[in-house]
């Protein structure tokens, strides 16, 4: 998979200490995007899921695991992979999408790789980046249109429904 970066011990990335894998990757180009280093398809890092899987883990500290970016359902086979492994060793997944919950439904009718991906994310902060909308207020989020959302609840009840952090 290409790899932007790795981060551990995030506490700005999702509650507690947070691995995060920045994917390289994402076609959506939003203006003032954080990580706009993050966008070419072809850039980073080759890695193997197995080593950053080994990564993850080498934490005993790690609460979770976060998909960040770039885009990390343009490489949803391989997040799924690290989002598996994460679930298997007791952390929980959270994932940031410049898609909206209701886009990621409807593009994995077409990719099973992003259905898979989804059923395996915990907490979705969704929608993509927009400048005029920027805060600082917000917890987990960068623009007033970004959600968070509670995947498995929101999978249930066939839309999104709001994460409740108990914080």
């Amino acid at each position: 998979m290409r790899i932007a970066g790795l981060i551990q011990d995030s506490i700005v990335d999702g509650p507690g200490f947070r691995f995060v894998v920045f994917v390289q990757g994402c076609r959506m180009h939003c203006e003032g995007c954080h990580n706009p280093d993050t966008w070419d398809i072809e850039g980073g890092t080759a890695m193997l899921v197995e080593d950053v899987v080994a990564e993850m883990l080498s934490n005993p500290l790690t609460d979770g695991l976060t998909l960040s970016g770039g885009e990390p359902f343009l490489q949803a086979a391989e997040c799924a992979l690290l989002a598996a492994a994460a679930h298997e060793n007791g952390l929980n997944v959270w994932a940031y999408s410049g898609h909206t919950f209701e886009e990621l439904m409807d593009i994995a009718l077409s990719d099973s790789d992003v259905g898979e991906l989804l059923q395996l994310v915990d907490v979705l902060i969704d929608g993509a980046f927009v400048l005029q909308e920027r805060t600082l207020s917000l917890r987990w989020r960068g623009s007033r249109n970004q959600r968070v959302v509670d995947v498995k609840r929101s999978l249930a009840a066939g839309g999104a429904v709001e994460f409740e952090s108990g914080a």
